[in-house]
């Protein structure tokens, strides 16, 4: 979960009033958040809702808790809407055609007013780093850059430029680099890399004179791309692949900039292709739709007796706008927010609001006595036998990466479950297999001793059209030998004492997967249906995982067993 340093000084002039810590850590309940810390001057929080990243900052957890005792909601002025754009006094970007293949969005505006003191620039440049990481998916979906906006000459524009013929001075150099060797030899460049390096141009952006602005999403230059405390005038850009959660991104760093004080002026992005919100879009940009719900719903799912304008002022306990009608409550949902899909969305918000010690304990009415499922007996018996062959069981995440799951393995992303809006790659798809993880684990055990045999009885989800939910879950066995001489006939031998001792009969017969050597791979059958695989890994599977030992699975579907 996130966590951030906050300014204590700034924290409570953002909240309107000092708050003690008495005070502080049950009112931080509101935010979802727990103060980890602290230290002289500086709060150290922890935030535990993935889906506000409006909260992972001064200005944005202030702006809640200030709202929550008693403040106004705040209006921001600056947003542009569908057929209603604000004024942008010839600022702008023009996007490159090119770029539409390649990292295709932009959302950007400029901040003037007042100067950037220290305690804001630290924090700007920590809301930066969480909305890039976590929110952004490590920069994949949204990069942002920081600029002195003085000497921009306008329009920006935003290309995709030759690798090798581009060169400027990145952040943290003093001699310019070709944007490829930035990739190889600035620390930024080797971290981020992977995200641009496939592409035959890579993103570029530049004012009209030619001055460059940044490599997005991997450094700024070290000419406008400097921020120092006490800029008056800077210019701010998200680029990124998906236009909704860049804008709000965009949003969320506007409002904060607003909040502390400082005008927010929008630019004009002009592209030359299509894109959901059409080709120029005036940012920040508004573009959420309001959410209504009954209040009787909302009673129902709490609980309590709530009446439509108990609900309205609940919500506006936690920033958001509402209105009544009959026993209908329409929540207008505030710029920085897109969290709200639905009407338990605002329950949800209505009992933050309330408190959730307001709700009185409930005994069950219901008496029942527990049992094992049928499925974990069966999986209990498993575990004690695979014990007393001599393998140590694991335990891993049932989310991963496209890389681990699909790429190393040599497999396409076809039948897996996919997370719609994953706050990180690292976690983007449901596993369909337990053998990526087994793999992972042994690739950073070759120090211990040979040989290593591993298993793991856990869930696996599958796209299935056949069923009303369209996937199916499984509960799978899965099993890993690495050693010198581990093979096909070692792992049957295991795996034939695992039917036997669980009164099973099956039968191999020969199949080919991408995973396995070909000729050293064999499907499971049970009454003349296929519940799993054994066999050989393939040495580029090996390979791609950096596996040295030799190694041999297999996986089943234990639930078939039945």
């Amino acid at each position: 979960m996130p966590k951030i340093e906050v300014d204590e000084q700034a924290f409570y002039r953002l909240a309107g009033r000092a708050i003690g810590e008495e005070e502080l850590e049950p009112l931080l309940a509101v935010a979802k958040a727990e103060l980890d810390g602290r230290e002289p001057g500086l709060l150290k929080i922890e935030l535990n809702d993935t889906n506000r990243p409006d909260l992972w900052s001064t200005a944005g957890l202030a702006r809640a808790l200030r709202v929550y005792l008693g403040g106004a909601i705040p209006s921001y002025r600056f947003f542009s809407r569908r057929g209603a754009p604000q004024e942008t006094g010839g600022r702008s970007i023009v996007v490159d055609a090119a770029l539409e293949s390649i990292r295709p969005y932009i959302a950007a505006f400029a901040v003037a007013g007042r100067s950037l003191d220290e305690a804001g620039l630290k924090d700007l440049i920590q809301t930066q780093e969480k909305l890039c990481w976590n929110f952004g998916r490590k920069r994949s979906s949204i990069a942002m850059g920081v600029y002195s906006s003085a000497r921009i000459a306008w329009p920006v524009r935003y290309l995709a430029a030759d690798p090798d013929a581009t060169r400027f001075v990145p952040l943290g150099l003093d001699s310019p680099l070709s944007l490829r060797r930035i990739l190889r030899d600035h620390p930024k460049g080797r971290e981020f890399g992977h995200l641009v390096e496939r592409f035959a141009r890579f993103p570029y952006l530049a004012d009209d004179g030619g001055a460059a602005l940044s490599f997005p999403p991997i450094i700024n230059s070290a000419g406008l791309g400097a921020v120092k405390a006490g800029d008056r005038e800077l210019f701010v850009e998200l680029t990124g692949t998906d236009l909704r959660s860049l804008l709000v991104a965009a949003s969320i760093v506007a409002c904060d900039l607003c909040d502390q004080g400082f005008t927010i002026l929008p630019v004009a992005v002009r592209y030359p292709y299509d894109t959901e919100l059409g080709r120029e879009i005036v940012t920040p940009f508004y573009f959420q739709e309001p959410v209504a719900a009954e209040s009787a719903y909302a009673g129902r799912l709490l609980g309590v007796e709530l009446t439509a304008e108990e609900a309205v002022r609940a919500v506006g306990r936690m920033g958001c706008v509402a209105a009544a009608e009959g026993g209908r409550i329409t929540v207008t949902v505030p710029e920085y927010r897109n969290d709200f899909l639905h009407a338990v969305d605002v329950v949800e918000d209505i009992m933050m609001a309330r408190g959730v010690d307001a709700f009185p304990p409930l005994s069950p009415a219901d008496f029942t006595v527990g049992r094992l499922s049928p499925i974990e007996s069966l999986s209990r018996r498993a575990r004690d036998l695979m014990v007393g062959l001599g393998y140590q069981e694991m335990i891993f995440n049932y989310l991963g990466s496209r890389r681990d799951y699909c790429d190393r393995m040599g497999l396409p992303p076809d039948g897996m479950v996919s997370v719609a809006n994953p706050m990180s790659e690292s976690y983007e798809l449901v596993r369909s297999s337990i053998l990526p993880a087994l793999l992972a684990s042994e690739a950073v055990s070759s120090r211990a001793q040979y040989p290593h045999l591993i298993f793991e009885i856990g869930k696996v989800a599958l796209l299935d059209d056949s069923d009303l939910t369209g996937t199916v879950t499984r509960d799978n066995l899965a099993l890993l030998i690495a050693d010198r001489e581990a093979g096909f006939n070692e792992v049957r031998a295991h795996l034939a004492a695992v039917f036997y001792y669980l009164g099973r009969e099956c039968i191999i017969e020969r199949t080919s997967d991408p995973r396995f050597i070909a000729g050293r791979c064999a499907g499971i059958l049970l009454g003349g249906r296929r519940i799993g695989l054994l066999g050989e890994i393939h040495p580029q599977v090996l390979d791609n995982w950096g596996i040295q030992a030799p190694c041999a699975a297999a996986e089943i579907d234990l639930g078939a067993l039945l």
